[in-house]
């Protein structure tokens, strides 16, 4: 069975990746050079389908490297992350002898291994009589992994969620645990680009200067058609320059939203050469199933933060938020009130702020939301 080439996962093999080459040889680089690596990018982006492309490239290159990625968003305190940090470790150790072998390094605080019957994935489970107990059982866990005797690399996805745990002094106390090792390389990954600046270029905290930084940005817009053509040719398929432009801008260039779309549109395909149409009933059809969730949304914000949103979603891109003429056109009824639901929209994740210099600007952060609301 012919498979959909444009895949939703973050990543299945190099064949399915587009480009990404440069930022892929700079992380190595700096992993060869003894450097930590500060990634960041808005979500769905393509940050861990590029972790998984470096891991690839390690694997492919005949690097004897352990790599080991963990996602800690939903963590929400030392606990979690210790928990999210060892299965993802034990995941990678494959033999269960030397699983055993990490558990037990763990010492005092009675650890128990199972496996999820659906992935066989290890699940590890941790009991603690104190505080104390959770921060020797992390520096254990890092203190084994810099023992293996061969390099190891860390990712850790959503870096900034350990500013969020309430009782630990989570950053001064990594910092400690991570300083002193030798063997171990990480790559701090995180989506909110002002904290995690914040976190490693401000002096006044235990990470400053500690990485070389990588932000990431959209594809090139040439890179990505030349994909796209590529992949629709897998199934046979021929999509001109046209479609292929209406594609990115109505996207704007954003990998998932691009990447689903496209999925969409190869999923209905009912011509060997793809038309306007085609795209723009592909685009329809993802707003209509989406369109429950979206109307959710509404019930969940004020609405003075939808009616906000909507303004936000119908100018694009909005860098002057508080100027009279965006007021009047929106009928926002002050600077102060616009300033407040900005604030609110950018903490729970709709709106994305982007600092540039002196200004800020805003757009909404699911470009497919971000058009729904367009249509309105």
């Amino acid at each position: 069975m012919t498979r959909n080439p444009f895949i939703l996962e973050p990543y299945r093999s190099k064949a399915y990746f587009c480009d990404r080459e440069s930022e892929t040889q700079e992380i190595l680089s700096g992993l060869e050079n003894g450097r930590n690596i500060t990634l960041i990018s808005p979500r769905r982006l393509g940050k861990t389908g590029l972790i998984y492309r470096v891991f690839d490239e390690i694997q492919a290159s005949g690097r004897n490297w352990l790599t080991i990625y963990a996602d800690i968003s939903s963590s929400q305190n030392l606990e979690d992350f210790i928990h999210l940090l060892a299965e993802a470790v034990a995941s990678r150790l494959e033999k269960k002898s030397r699983i055993q072998t990490f558990l037990r390094t763990l010492g005092g605080i009675r650890p128990l291994i199972s496996y999820d019957p659906l992935n066989g994935q290890p699940q590890i489970s941790l009991t603690y009589r104190s505080e104390d107990e959770k921060r020797w059982t992390l520096k254990s866990l890092l203190g084994y992994l810099d023992n293996l005797g061969e390099p190891v690399v860390v990712a850790i996805d959503e870096f900034q969620q350990i500013r969020e745990y309430p009782d630990t002094p989570m950053e001064a106390l990594l910092r400690t645990y991570i300083q002193p090792l030798r063997n171990i390389r990480f790559i701090f990954c995180g989506s909110k680009k002002h904290l995690m600046v914040e976190m490693f270029t401000d002096a006044r905290r235990p990470f400053y200067e500690s990485t070389a930084f990588l932000f990431l940005k959209k594809l090139d817009p040439e890179a990505y058609a030349g994909f796209i053509r590529r992949m629709f040719a897998k199934g046979s398929l021929e999509i001109r320059d046209e479609e292929i432009r209406f594609i990115l801008e109505w996207t704007r260039g954003h990998t998932f939203y691009t990447q689903m779309l496209c999925n969409t549109l190869y999923m209905q395909a009912r011509h060997k050469v793809i038309r306007q149409e085609d795209v723009a009933w592909a685009a329809s059809s993802i707003l209509v199933s989406e369109r429950d969730r979206f109307l959710e949304i509404q019930r969940l914000i004020t609405p003075a933060q939808w009616k906000m949103l909507r303004a936000i979603a119908r100018e694009g891109d909005v860098s002057a938020p508080t100027a009279a003429a965006f007021l009047k056109k929106h009928g926002i009824s002050s600077g102060a009130t616009a300033l407040r639901n900005l604030t609110a929209l950018v903490d729970k994740e709709l709106l994305l702020a982007e600092p540039d210099g002196s200004r800020t600007t805003y757009r909404v952060y699911n470009v497919f939301l971000s058009r729904f609301l367009e249509s309105l």
